[in-house]
């Protein structure tokens, strides 16, 4: 119920979004994000089983799967999975799409090394969040790792929880504060390994980042 109150953001809205491909929109880039090269490159991931939420035009998916990674990827937006499509067929490499909500994706659980999200979860109410993390809960295998790439204060649409149910909108997503993540993600069966600011690359360079943004990386423990 609360879902059909909020500001449409169904497929269509984000099929909208995508069809410009040309319009300025700081994350219609080519580049994987930083932190995520970088977190290959310093050994705290290696290629393995992984599942991207929202995955958007595949700039993160298709750098996976060129590391070797088996990779899922999952957008709501059928003009997002063609234009990721694509990319992999000019990569000539191998990524399972699928268009549909996070929550109704087929996934095997317990089977991903890594569950990455680059912008899906800061468009989520507040309503879903802890279907979120029990979902990359349910994902992820013991000792797996889950990377996050989210609105800091600054970056997001500026409302409250509250505001969003008053005003029925997400605003342009919502931003985070350090202590807000590390709530979320230091607790049982997660731990932060990294939360840290994303740093801002040259548009026209190898990597993405923003400062708006955090990088955060997270471990599951225990045996389930």
């Amino acid at each position: 119920m609360l879902d059909t109150l909020l500001a449409d953001r169904s497929g269509d809205w984000w099929n909208g979004f995508f069809s410009n491909r040309s319009k300025p929109c700081p994350f219609f880039v080519e580049s994987p994000d930083e932190n995520l090269v970088e977190w290959f490159d310093e050994g705290l991931l290696t290629s393995g089983n992984v599942l991207e939420l929202g995955c958007g035009h595949g700039r993160n998916a298709t750098f996976l799967a060129g590391l070797g990674c088996n990779v899922d990827a999952i957008d709501f937006s059928a003009e997002a999975i063609k234009w990721a499509m694509e990319r992999t067929k000019t990569d000539d490499i191998s990524v399972n799409f699928q268009c549909c909500s996070i929550f109704d994706a087929t996934l095997t659980e317990g089977s991903y090394d890594l569950v990455y999200d680059s912008g899906c979860f800061h468009h989520l109410p507040p309503h879903r969040r802890q279907d979120y993390v029990d979902l990359v809960r349910r994902a992820l295998k013991p000792g797996g790792s889950y990377g996050l790439v989210c609105f800091r204060p600054e970056g997001g649409g500026g409302f409250t929880d509250r505001q969003v149910y008053e005003r029925w909108s997400l605003g342009g997503g919502l931003g985070y504060s350090e202590d807000h993540l590390h709530t979320l993600w230091d607790e049982e069966p997660f731990s932060v390994r990294v939360l840290r600011q994303m740093k801002k690359m040259d548009s026209q360079g190898p990597r993405f980042g923003e400062d708006f943004l955090w990088a955060l990386l997270a471990t599951k423990g225990g045996l389930s």
